[in-house]
């Protein structure tokens, strides 16, 4: 109990709350490249053709799913866990299905035109949610920390190859299974990485530096 007060201590409200935040940011825009029906996030689209597959949740679904990769992340990358990791293994697919099923209330968008604008939508949301939880440095995903962890054993291949390789593997299954793999899932592959870095750079790393910056003396003394 001690080192979970110690830790939460040490990490920093700020940091906390961008963990927090960006984490329902990725569940909003997850949930929002589900109701464009274009695709979704190579590792999510699977889990979801799996479980409607086998008939249960899908929150439930990317539990179990997170729960092995939990096991290999505690056995390899124990240096890549915490609040982050948390939070995305067990409460991601419940924010994702909360934001479906309350955007759904609307009506589902019949309109090619309508489902592109929601699915940029969507990769909006997740790359900010992914540049606020990683910047925040408080743990990596378990599926985020798989690719990490296989380009540190393996210290000739990049991690851009390591994650396009499990992202295919994951959007194979999804197809095999039943899923949509589309423009949605084409582009979580490939094209996440300037919007999140658009975001760390505007937005994120100002927000840690601004929180950090040493108080003046005169700022003290008021």
């Amino acid at each position: 109990m001690n080192k979970i007060i110690a830790y939460f201590q040490n990490a920093g409200r700020l940091r906390i709350a961008m963990t927090l935040v960006g984490n329902l940011f990725v569940g909003l825009g997850v949930g929002v490249f589900k109701l464009s029906r274009l695709g979704s996030p190579p590792f999510d689209g699977m889990n979801m053709a799996i479980a409607e597959v086998l008939g249960i949740p899908y929150p439930l679904l990317q539990i179990i799913v997170n729960l092995f990769l939990f096991a290999f992340q505690l056995w390899l990358g124990r240096h890549l866990l915490g609040l982050g990791t948390v939070l995305n293994a067990f409460l991601l697919g419940y924010i994702v299905t909360f934001f479906y099923e309350f955007f759904l209330q609307f009506g589902a968008p019949q309109s090619f035109l309508l489902r592109l604008v929601i699915m940029a939508g969507g990769v909006l949301s997740v790359a900010f949610g992914l540049s606020l939880y990683q910047t925040a440095d408080l743990g990596v995903a378990p599926y985020d920390a798989l690719s990490m962890i296989i380009g540190e054993r393996q210290h000739r291949l990049p991690y851009f190859w390591c994650r396009l390789a499990t992202d295919a593997v994951c959007a194979l299954l999804c197809f095999l299974f039943g899923g949509i793999v589309g423009l949605g899932t084409l582009f979580s592959a490939f094209g996440f990485g300037p919007f999140i870095h658009f975001f760390d750079l505007h937005f994120s790393r100002k927000l840690v530096r601004k929180s950090e910056a040493p108080v003046s003396k005169g700022a003290r003394s008021q």
